[in-house]
Order: structure tokens, then sequence, then C-alpha cells
């Protein structure tokens, strides 16, 4: 019995111990699929923050390609109606004088293409100084009074200026030629023949980059006049004048003004004796063209008659200016036109 009961014993543990590794089989098995399950749902999440990312700058970027190509088309647009712009100007400039025929005076003309704002303005090249055929002292003036040099700076400039756009090698007094380009390590030399653009400015030894920043809004190379047009010049030209105030300046700005929007004569300017020119026979005219989105394309081109009937106008210059509305003349008032639809004249 003893014996019988003993091996039931030694089953009965043998038993048991079976039982319990089966136990901590199935327990092991259990927590290896929990743990299989949970880094499953981690990788899943995973998956889905990655395809959520890549959807997102995907769908910014066809955003952003749709906005971009939605400007350009804009900036194209407005491109074109600002070269029409320019057009009809030209043409409006060219007809015969009438008390409401467009002049060289810089009031701003607006009017309306379907839903696109218009503006231009016109005046003759002579309201800027020029560089090829300026004096020196108008020359000196200009430096100091805009271009903030100091009187031996801006005669140095004024020198150098003439020294660039004369045929020689004759240094003057306060000039500087080839010898003095290469003394001061610069790879150039005066090109010794007029100005072609003005910013070649730049080049002109004494010649700052803000020094020209501030200059050549008041230079041209196209008047070919030795002064400027008080009647359209700019407020900084006629600060450039060597007997001209900011009092007297202002004063005469307000009585241009006035005088525009009466459609009267403009006044003489006292100040700019022996510095006055007449109105060249070269137009700039300035045109800005906004759409309904905003977009603005500002264009500018400077014109003259050719007296080729077959191509009436040459285009001497075809810029792209930094947008801003076209102020023309300062103390110049706007007119609207009456006509506010605009076909090809």
């Amino acid at each position: 019995m003893r014996r019988a009961a003993h091996s039931c014993y030694m089953c009965h543990s043998e038993r048991s111990e079976e039982s319990a590794a089966c136990n901590d089989i199935v327990v092991l098995q259990r927590s290896a699929g929990r743990r299989q399950r949970g880094i499953a749902l981690v990788l899943a999440l995973w998956l889905t923050v990655m395809l959520t990312v890549i959807g997102g700058g995907f769908a910014f970027a066809m955003r952003s390609e749709a906005l971009a190509a939605r400007n350009m088309i804009s900036l194209s647009q407005a491109r074109a109606a600002a070269n029409g712009a320019i057009e009809r100007t030209v043409f409006e400039l060219s007809r015969i004088a009438t008390p409401e025929t467009w002049k060289r005076d810089g009031v701003v003309h607006t009017w309306s293409d379907g839903d696109i704002k218009l503006a231009a303005s016109a005046t003759d090249e002579s309201a800027k100084i020029d560089l090829n055929a300026a004096t020196q002292a108008l020359l000196r003036s200009l430096f100091m009074n805009i271009g903030g040099a100091d009187a031996d700076l801006a005669a140095h400039i004024a020198d150098a200026i003439q020294d660039w756009r004369d045929a020689d090698d004759l240094t003057r007094p306060n000039g500087a030629e080839e010898a003095d380009y290469r003394a001061a390590g610069l790879k150039y030399k005066p090109a010794n023949a007029p100005f072609e653009t003005v910013t070649e400015l730049a080049r002109v030894m004494g010649v700052t980059p803000a020094i020209y920043a501030r200059v050549a809004d008041s230079l041209t190379v196209f008047s070919r006049q030795a002064g400027v047009n008080p009647a359209t010049a700019s407020r900084n030209v006629l600060l450039s004048l060597p007997n001209a105030t900011p009092e007297a300046v202002d004063a005469f700005l307000q009585l241009r003004g006035d005088a525009l929007k009466a459609n009267l004569p403009v006044p003489p300017f006292p100040p700019a004796q022996g510095f006055t020119a007449g109105a060249a026979p070269v137009w700039r005219v300035h045109a800005e063209a906004i759409m309904p989105d905003g977009v603005t394309f500002a264009r500018e081109a400077v014109v003259k008659p050719s007296g080729d009937m077959s191509r009436p106008f040459v285009a001497l210059a075809w810029l792209d200016p930094i947008t801003q509305p076209p102020s023309g003349a300062a103390g110049a008032a706007p007119a609207d036109d009456k006509d506010k639809s605009y076909g090809r004249p």
C-alpha cells in the first residue's frame, strides 16, 4: 500500500510539474502574443503618422504649386496690360492737341480694362539730369544736395564723370583717368565715351553704392540737354539746382500742382535760371497694372518720335522699375479718364 501510495504521489508530482511547465509555456505564449500585438500597434501608429506627414507635405506642395502657377498667370496678364498701357499713353501723347489731350506733364491717368486697374503718366526726359550733357556745376550740386557727398567728394565725382565721358586721357584737377583706376586696384578704366546707361555711373571713381542709390532716379542719358525742365522735374532734380533751396522748391511744387489742376501754364522757377532746358522730344512713360488678386506689374519706357510713318516711335529703353504708383513729376495731379474702358485705339 505504501509503495502504491508512494507511486501515486510520484505520479502526482510528475503530473503537477508537467502541468506547471505547461502553464508556464501558456503564460509565455500569451505574453509573447501581447508583445507582438503591442509592437504591431506601435508600427501601425508610426506608419499612420508617416503617411499623414507625407500626405500633408504632398498636399502643401500641390497647393504651393497651384498658387505659384496662378501668380505667374496673373503676373503675365499684368505685364501684358502694363505694356498695353504704355502703348495707349504713347498714342494719347501723339494725338492732335486739344484740352483733353494727354500731356507730358507727369499727370497720372487712370482707367480700367475689365477687372484690371491701370495707371500711366508721362514726362519729357529733360525732367532728369543728363549724365552726358550736364555741366560740372549741376553735377556737383546734385552729388552734394541729393547724393550726400561733401564738397570735395562732389567735385571729385563731377570731374571723374567728365573724364569718363570725354575722349581724351587728360585728367581734370579732381578727376580720374586710367592710371588712377589702376592705382586704386580697379580692373576697368574710363570708357572715354558717353555714358550708355545710368548704371554705368556706379563704376566711376568716388561713386559709392549709397551715393548711386540716392541720385540714380534723377539721371538720364537720353535728354541730351545741359539743363533740366522745371515744369516736369522731380523735387530731387529741382533741389539739385545750385541756387535752389528746399523752401523755394516746395513753394514752386505747390504752384505747379495748382497750375496743372487748373490746366494752366506752369509758372517759371527762378532758381533754375542758367540751368533751364526746354521739353526734349523724348518721353519717359511709366505704367502700372493691378490685377484683381493684387498682383502688380510696373513698366517704364523711354520713347521718341522716329519721323517714319510706318514706325512712328522708337523705344530707347524698356524697363521694369521697382513697382510703385506712377507719381510722374512731383506735385502733379491725378486725372481720371472719362472713358473707363479701353480698347486698342
